[in-house]
């Protein structure tokens, strides 16, 4: 179970937080505390109702580009270039506030690799500061240092993703656990972070050496994950024989709570796994530019200025269904969706380069937006 209980902790952490801020007509995620505010506490029930419309549609996670630039380049990401410049500081201290002012539970700072941006540990203090629940970092190791690490660890980082395909370096991607065994080691030996450390399905590796890597995972005090390649939209990109592979795979690393559904089940069974995507609202990936997209791979979908975006977005692209949910293989997508499965989405479908969104709604409309969250 302490797969599932992380997040759901998370939750139930930001839930009474939300309910202490209530008592006092604060807004989430720090945004209160920091504005001074000290009216009179409502009634338990007003508190109540308060707490339901701030979480109602707030991000359980939103992903933070600091820069697309990275320093490798693995065949199958589309994720990174070579030449972006990085997003200045001052600039990304404005993101972090305005996602906590949306009240957003955990961020996640990623790129390209979010390691060449020489302020990091200043953007993960910053973000501790707003009081996001979970501050996590997803890197390819490769530039872990002593001192880097240490200053993660007095930042307040609570949690590291690291992908490693494969044991040996191969044409398609040198995140491989030979020459990342040095930075990893130093990684269990020093950061007070949490390590998650993911095999990659799809990059070319054997089976030995993905349970190779789930093996180094569990003797170094990881969490061993596996994760699915995928194309350019998001959608599965394994051969029959890779699909095989990870059924195996999955079985020895366990159960996590963004396995819940079965949906790669489904997905190697059937081609397809729909849900209920509540990207736009309790998932958020915002690129360098800082535009709020569904997701990394649906750039050229959907897009607006985080600066823009308020109560109303989140609750228009919670009720809107994306057409490509089916074949979906985002695991942040699908874990941040499997809290609203349940409910129904009842706006006109996206998902096409074409897709004009609805007009937004009024405030009277949006219970969220009268709350001031």
């Amino acid at each position: 179970m302490s797969g599932v209980r992380g997040p759901i902790d998370a939750v139930a952490r930001y839930v009474r937080r939300a309910a202490a801020a209530a008592a006092n007509d604060d807004a989430p995620a720090g945004e209160g505390a920091a504005a001074g505010r000290t009216s009179a506490p409502p009634a338990d029930g007003a508190a109540t109702s308060r707490v339901w419309r701030w979480f109602r549609y707030s991000p359980l996670l939103a992903q933070l580009v600091v820069t697309r630039r990275c320093n490798l380049a693995c065949g199958y990401c589309s994720e990174f270039d070579r030449t972006s410049p990085l997003v200045p500081a001052e600039v990304l201290r404005e993101r972090v506030d305005h996602l906590a002012r949306l009240g957003t539970v955990a961020i996640d700072f990623t790129g390209g690799e979010p390691l060449l941006h020489p302020q990091l540990g200043e953007l993960v203090a910053h973000a501790r500061n707003r009081r996001f629940v979970s501050v996590r970092l997803n890197s390819n190791g490769y530039l872990m240092t002593e001192r880097r690490i240490e200053e993660l660890n007095a930042a307040g980082l609570d949690e590291a993703q690291v992908s490693v395909d494969g044991v040996k370096a191969n044409e398609t991607t040198v995140k491989a656990l030979e020459p990342l065994r040095p930075k990893l080691e130093l990684l269990a030996r020093l950061a007070r972070f949490d390590i998650v450390l993911s095999g990659v399905v799809g990059s070319g590796a054997t089976v030995a050496e993905v349970e190779e890597v789930i093996r180094f995972a569990r003797d170094h005090g990881f969490r061993p994950r596996i994760l699915l390649v995928h194309h350019d939209d998001g959608q599965l990109a394994l051969r029959p024989a890779d699909l095989a592979m990870y059924r195996g795979l999955q079985r020895k690393v366990g159960f996590h709570l963004s396995d819940m559904g079965d949906y790669r089940e489904k997905l190697i069974a059937h081609g397809r796994a729909p849900f209920r995507c509540r990207a736009g609202s309790r998932y958020l990936y915002i690129d360098e530019l800082g535009i709020v997209r569904w997701c990394s791979q649906t750039r050229e979908i959907f897009g607006k200025p985080l600066a823009d975006y308020g109560p109303h977005d989140l609750r228009r692209q919670y009720h809107t269904p994306k057409r490509c949910n089916t074949g979906c293989t985002l695991g942040c997508a699908r874990t941040c969706s499997l809290f609203d499965e349940w409910l129904p989405q009842d706006g006109p479908p996206a998902g096409s380069r074409h897709h004009e969104p609805p007009p937004a709604s009024s405030a009277q409309d949006d219970p969220q937006h009268a709350a001031g969250g």
